[in-house]
């Protein structure tokens, strides 16, 4: 086992052992009128929005329409419609998924993921906690960013 690899696993250990592993779930809301139980967020979500925003699940890549959305506009939690991407960063970066180089101010908040044992930065509706993707750094410029987004997660309004 490489070096990386075992640092790694040691990694992912040590967070399950600190309770910072999250292996189904979403980010606790900040926003009480969105502390919603499970059986709420069935009730307001598809099936399919419901396995990602709330189970921290992914979709299928290429599968969202939003994946070749080009108008103008905002794109929007799925779970509470905070604007959280403008459509000035979305970029096609051949992955599958709505890609974006940069959030709206205060959008998202982030966190470490150890799912696939190799931390990785999740990255959640900062007013609902619902999983939108991970961030990655080989985005274009000018922040190097890649913020791999569910599109099932997202909403889009356009622009008038």
């Amino acid at each position: 086992m490489a070096n990386w690899q075992r640092r790694s696993l040691l990694q992912a250990l040590a967070a399950t052992f600190m309770g910072l592993w999250r292996p189904t779930a979403a980010a606790a809301a900040v926003d009480p009128a969105w502390q919603l139980s499970p059986a709420q967020w069935r009730e307001r979500l598809s099936a399919s929005a419901f396995k990602v925003l709330r189970q921290a699940g992914t979709e299928a890549p290429f599968s969202s329409p939003l994946n070749a959305e080009k108008r103008k506009g905002t794109y929007l939690c799925a779970g509470c419609a905070l604007p959280l991407f403008s459509s000035a960063t979305k970029f096609d970066s051949g992955t599958g998924w709505p890609s974006f180089w940069a959030p709206l101010q205060k959008a998202v908040d982030t966190e470490v993921d150890f799912k696939l044992i190799v931390p990785r930065t999740e990255y959640h509706c900062r007013r609902c906690g619902g999983h939108q993707g991970h961030v990655f750094n080989d985005g274009p410029k000018p922040t190097g960013k890649r913020y791999c987004n569910n599109g099932v997660a997202l909403t889009f309004k356009a622009d008038a």
